[in-house]
This record gives C-alpha cells, structure tokens and sequence, in this order.
C-alpha cells in the first residue's frame, strides 16, 4: 500500500489517539467509551474523500486503542504511510532566499519530513524567522523578524495555545523607497508548531498573507 497521509492528518489521528487513551484512563462508562472511539474512527474516515478498505484496516485500531502503549504501536504502523515533505537541502533553501547574504541553516539531517507541514528555524543573532512552505504546487520561502512575546498566545499557523512570538514581514509599495509591515503571531518553536497542525487551512492563509516576494 502507497503512502496516503499528509503531515497534518497524521497528527489528526495523533491527536484522536491522545483523547482515546485519556478517555480511558478517566471514563468508566462503556456507552460513553464507545461512542468516543466510533467518533475517533468516523472522524479518521472523513478525513478522505476515497479510502480503500486496505486503509480502512490500518485506521481500524481507533476503534479499539485503551492504552498508551497500543496508541504507539499504531502511530508507529501509521507513520510508514505519511508522505514526507518535499526534499529541502541547502541549496533548495539559497534559492529561496537568495537577497539573505549569510543565511542561517536549520540542521536537516535531524529533521523528520513526515512529521512537518511546513520548515520554520530561528536566526536568535539576527532576530529573524524563516518559513519554508508548500503553496499552489511550489515551495515558497517567507522571512521576517520574530520576537518572543515571553507569554503564550494563541498561534496564527496551528491555532494552538503555545509560546509564541511576532512575526513581522515588510513588503515594497508601489512608492519608491517605502514598505509597508504585515505580522501575525506564531510559535516560537517551529517543531512544536508543526506537531499541532492537523488543518492546512491556517497555513496556507498565513502565507497569503505574509507571502513577501
């Protein structure tokens, strides 16, 4: 069987297997444990528009997982059908941000693309952020200065409640010799970040609007 999981819906599932087990580990009514686990399954299965029954078997432990240890050995089945962001290496990321004289690199080799919905590293000498993303069928590279709020906020990316920060991108007008200045607040941990994404939507949105090409 193909890989058939995008990031964020993986972390989807992830985050339906984190309410199964603390559902059992709290809730002793069986009707209600039920209920939980074919809400988790259906929401697993409204997540495709077509789904074999191949795939149908491997979402099938939602209907059964109780403990954290079951929860694991099926997130670690499930991983092997994520399909891992696109390739980046430094070259990819020059390319991206080619006006950046002496660009910072996030470290690659430790990064797990399966687990990213987008690249997103801090530069803390210079104060900036940069966000690599998938946009309209092509890689788009956003930088912008970022600085932690030091309190915690709601983010625009994963909608989560987190650390976040301010991200500040400044875009040329049509006058010569001026910008005008977008931010949003976001977290100020990209890994984090992308471990709560289970939507696109507010992605794709916040780089719309910041996009700075």
């Amino acid at each position: 069987m193909d890989a058939f999981l995008t990031s964020d819906e993986y972390q989807f599932i992830k985050a339906q297997t984190k309410i199964l087990v603390h559902g059992n580990s709290t809730v002793n009514d069986k009707s209600v444990l039920d209920a939980l686990h074919s809400i988790a399954y259906d929401k697993g299965m409204n997540l495709f528009e077509n789904i074999t029954n191949e795939q149908k078997a491997l979402l099938s432990p939602l209907l059964t997982i109780t403990e954290s240890l079951e929860a694991e050995a099926f997130l670690a089945k499930l991983k092997a059908y994520v399909i891992p962001f696109q390739h980046i290496n430094e070259k990819t990321l020059k390319r991206l941000f080619p006006k950046v004289k002496k660009l910072k690199m996030p470290n690659l080799t430790e990064l797990d693309f399966k687990e990213i919905s987008y690249l997103g590293w801090n530069d803390a000498g210079t104060e900036r952020k940069y966000i690599v993303a998938q946009h309209q069928g092509k890689l788009i590279g956003i930088k912008g200065s970022f600085k932690n709020s030091h309190k915690k906020g709601i983010c625009t990316i994963c909608n989560h409640h987190s650390k976040i920060g301010m991200f500040i991108v400044e875009t040329k007008t049509s006058v010569k010799g001026t910008f005008t200045k977008k931010g949003n607040y976001i977290c100020q941990d990209s890994h984090e970040c992308n471990q709560n994404v289970t939507n696109l939507d507010k992605l794709h949105r916040f780089i719309e609007e910041m996009n700075n090409d």
